[in-house]
């Protein structure tokens, strides 16, 4: 059963999309939070070994479910959508702090500034006023996730946990990848096929950030 869970979360990501792009939004309200809760059911018997790094990771997948489901309804849902995503990534530093300490090399950390820093200054002009400062603290805080997942990856280079790490890592580049372009299709100008890759880099994000937790063993 655990391993159709991934094929059926790639299908239901497939009809979500499709409901954006061909305006049916009957498909969207089914099947984007379906996606998201078939990668929980996924992820949920991952990371045993780690049961501090397991329940903080479960944590933000559950505040992103609740952000899909907010961010359904795109005025009314923007601002509790933004927050229930930030408590998300709190979360999720709070996970990958549990295997690293914060800040434990800098390197991702300046980069990863650099990037929110620019991103911000490019979309500052757009953003409404009232929403400015959330935008603000949500970019800071998405930066500060993806680093740390990058800390991780580098701590634990030619460990044994380096492949975990590394889908850490990675998720953290795509989660950044994915609320980039949401923000610049939302405050900036319409970015052809938005909902294919805001959501297509979304969930794959989430996907490895699940994945950075060790797989239960057989039997």
């Amino acid at each position: 059963m655990p391993t159709l869970l991934l094929p059926a979360a790639a299908l239901s990501a497939l009809l979500a999309i499709a409901g954006n792009l061909f305006a049916l939004p009957a498909l969207v309200f089914v099947f984007k939070p379906a996606t998201t809760l078939l990668i929980i059911a996924w992820a949920w018997p991952r990371g045993a070994d780690t049961p501090a790094v397991q329940r903080w990771i479960r944590v933000g997948l559950l505040f992103s479910l609740a952000g899909d489901v907010f961010l359904m309804w795109p005025q009314q849902g923007f601002l509790p959508g933004l927050v229930a995503f930030l408590l998300a990534h709190l979360a999720f530093i709070v996970a990958f702090t549990r295997r690293v300490p914060l800040l434990a090399r800098s390197q991702p950390f300046a980069l990863y500034a650099l990037v929110a820093a620019v991103l911000l200054a490019q979309l500052w002009p757009d953003v409404p006023a009232a929403l400015r400062w959330p935008v603000f603290a949500y970019v800071v805080c998405l930066a500060t996730m993806a680093a740390q997942a990058g800390v991780v990856w580098l701590v634990a280079r030619g460990s044994g946990g380096e492949a975990l790490a590394r889908n850490a890592a990675i998720g953290g580049v795509l989660f950044m990848t994915s609320d980039t372009l949401l923000a610049f299709n939302r405050f900036n100008a319409p970015i052809a096929l938005s909902a294919l890759l805001i959501l297509a880099t979304y969930w794959t994000a989430l996907g490895l950030i699940a994945a950075s937790l060790r797989a239960p063993r057989a039997g």
